[in-house]
């Protein structure tokens, strides 16, 4: 199902660009949807990987270590 979208000129010439771009990249026509998908998938919205998260957690030596005894003790309450 298609759907319009309003963008101000310049995302319009930007969304061009990427079309021609992307066309002279892949060898074959290239829609302004396409672009704009490819463009969306490379942000990668929707789900991010666990290692993007890396490092951007912090905290001290004590905190882990009551963080892992915490999660050793509910794994422990678990029944299969």
């Amino acid at each position: 199902m298609e759907k319009s979208i309003k963008v101000t000129e310049d995302t319009y010439r930007k969304i061009n660009a990427l079309v021609g771009f992307l066309r002279e990249k892949e060898k074959k026509p290239v829609s302004m949807s396409d672009a704009i998908s490819k463009a969306l998938s490379e942000v990668r919205l929707a789900k991010p990987k666990l290692s993007d998260f890396a490092g951007s957690w912090k905290m001290t030596d004590a905190e882990a270590k009551k963080l892992k005894k915490e999660i050793r003790d509910l794994w422990k309450t678990w029944k299969i």
